[in-house]
């Protein structure tokens, strides 16, 4: 059984991070159960081991935090649920791409939820949303916007860090950064698209979508 945590008030990064590091050990070395944990973090930009200098437009808007994970830069803050993942991808047969591609689906599948079709692109990391009422991208092509981003660590086949999909965060925040080092495409939210989508409405489509992503875990 995979536990879940659910923090009602901001979290700061440098407390969220010393404890999935904490418990990524503590699964890896049979001590403690796997965990999803929900929570919110206060306005901070986050640097993965990809990241680039000239991507962080506005150093000094908000702090900034090694994530020691994969990807580039990511914002995270308020109205933005992060779900961060600690479960053992060794006995579900050390397929790391597969692991990945798995929390995709299980982003696109709670998205589902709420009639919000959520696709991936190659080359450009995260979970994408079609916005045919905005005007054509540069390539002529219809705009697409960002919802969802994702990066993980491994700490002896124990994953943790995770996924981030935006409810209802102040969109101006990403003008910050280049959100995952991807240029020419916007950024959106549940709300910006519409739709009066609440955390607790989203926490329920994770809960119910998870089951169905990883059987072996309910």
């Amino acid at each position: 059984m995979v536990a879940w945590l659910t923090s009602e008030t901001p979290v700061p990064y440098p407390d969220a991070l010393a404890f999935m590091e904490s418990r990524a050990k503590a699964i890896a070395a049979g001590e403690a159960e796997e965990l999803i944990w929900l929570l919110e973090h206060p306005p901070l930009y986050t640097a993965g081991t990809s990241a680039r200098v000239a991507d962080l437009v506005d150093p000094d808007r908000f702090p900034v935090f090694d994530a020691r994970r994969g990807g580039q830069y990511t914002y995270h803050g308020p109205g933005q649920r992060v779900a961060y993942v600690m479960l053992d991808v060794g006995r579900r047969g050390r397929d790391v791409r597969r692991f990945v591609q798995d929390l995709e689906r299980w982003i696109i599948m709670a998205l589902d939820r709420f009639n919000v079709v959520g696709e991936i692109r190659p080359g450009r990391v995260g979970v994408w949303v079609a916005r045919p009422d905005k005007p054509l991208a540069p390539d002529g092509t219809v705009q697409e916007d960002k919802i969802a981003a994702l990066g993980i660590r491994l700490h002896k086949w124990v994953s943790f860090h995770g996924l981030s999909i935006n409810v209802e965060p102040d969109l101006s925040h990403f003008d910050g950064i280049v959100p995952c080092g991807v240029r020419d495409h916007g950024v959106t939210s549940l709300v910006d698209l519409g739709l009066p989508v609440t955390m607790d409405d989203l926490d329920v489509a994770l809960r119910q979508t998870f089951a169905e992503v990883f059987p072996d875990a309910s």
